[in-house]
Formats: C-alpha cells, sequence, structure tokens
C-alpha cells in the first residue's frame, strides 16, 4: 500500500466500514476503490442463496449456498446480519469480521439498509454511508446497462429502490449519504467521512 494511500484516506485501526444503497448506485465500485486506498483493508464475503451471474466466482466476491444451508446458518447465529432483497437471503458471517477487527484490520462491508439497520444496533461505533444515485433515471440506465435482467426484474428493483432509500433516511442507521455521480469524487468524498471519523475515535 503506497504512502499516497494511507495520505489520501488516512490509517485506520479495526473500523467496520458500512456501504448500502440501492442496486446500480455504485456501491461495488466505491468499496473496490477503498480496499485499494485503505491500508489494512478486508472485503467481507457475503452469503448468498441468489444464482451467480456471469463472471462471478464462488467465495469471491459471494459464498453462494442452498436456501436450506442459508437457513441453518442463520439458526446457528452464524450470521453479524441477515436480510431478504428481492426473493432471495444475504447475510454477513460474524466470526470473520469480528476477527479482522480483532487483528487490526478494517472491514468494508457491502451490505443493504436492512442489514446496515442491524449493524447500526449491534455494532454502533461502526462507519455507515449510504450511497445514492444522482436521479431515478441514472439508475434506471445503469441497471440496464448491466443486461443481467429482464424488464420485470428490472422495475422491481426499481420500486424497490425507492423504498430502500426512505427507510435508510428514516431509520437513523446512516450518518452519512453520498451521491455517486463521478466515482473518483464520490470515493474521494467516502475517504474524508472515514478520516473524519478517525479523527474522533
Amino acid at each position: 500500500m503506497s504512502s499516497e494511500a494511507d495520505d489520501r484516506c488516512g490509517a485506520l485501526s479495526g473500523k467496520l466500514v458500512v456501504i448500502s444503497g440501492p442496486s446500480g448506485a455504485g456501491k461495488t465500485s466505491i468499496c473496490s476503490a477503498l480496499l485499494e486506498r485503505l491500508p489494512k483493508t478486508t472485503w467481507s464475503i457475503s452469503v448468498t442463496t441468489r444464482p451467480k451471474r456471469g463472471g462471478e466466482v464462488d467465495g469471491d466476491s459471494y459464498q453462494f449456498v442452498s436456501v436450506e444451508e442459508f437457513e441453518r446458518r442463520a439458526r446457528d447465529g452464524a450470521f453479524l446480519e441477515n436480510a431478504e432483497y428481492i426473493g432471495h437471503q444475504y447475510g454477513t458471517p460474524r466470526r470473520p469480521v469480528e476477527q479482522a477487527l480483532a487483528s487490526g484490520q478494517n472491514v468494508i462491508m457491502e451490505i443493504d439498509v436492512q442489514g446496515g439497520m442491524q449493524v447500526a444496533e449491534r455494532m454502533p461505533e461502526s462507519i455507515r454511508i449510504f450511497v445514492l444515485p444522482p436521479d431515478r433515471a441514472s439508475l434506471r440506465a445503469r441497471l440496464e446497462g448491466r443486461k443481467t435482467e429482464a424488464e420485470e426484474q428490472l422495475v422491481r428493483r426499481l420500486a424497490k429502490s425507492d423504498g430502500e432509500i426512505a427507510t435508510a433516511r428514516d431509520s437513523g442507521a446512516y450518518d452519512y449519504f453520498v451521491v455517486n455521480d463521478i466515482l473518483e469524487t464520490t470515493v474521494e468524498e467516502v475517504c474524508e467521512i472515514i478520516r473524519k471519523e478517525k479523527a474522533f475515535t
């Protein structure tokens, strides 16, 4: 990790950074940039019951499991947070996050608003940021650009995004809302948020 990266984002010590936002807002791109810039930082790999998309590798972005396996882990208390999103289950394994934080690593977690609310309750010391699209038309264009979903699924995602944004604002779980118009500018804004948070801990 370069010294420039340390200067631009600030060194952290075992901080959990939650990035949430509607599908298509650019969360994954922001998280990838943070992983490159923040020293001693790891990615929290979620568990999901949804099918793999083209090019996805099991254990990279997600662990893909059956509904039965997911439910078993949930019953065993293996998840720091878990939620359903458009018919599929998603969850964050608790132990890897706790181990990483205990060792002084930072953890980047990309989760939906339901999960963010759970983390806010269980780990209030975390940094929680909600990413907004510039507008609804931009969000639709980004989703269409993926070419991974039929029109019906696309409409469902757009409707879901409206509810997620409202819930995030009303819940009080997120201290920061950033609009992702230009990715580089957004990443810099998130880095500044993390730097400010670190100054008070």
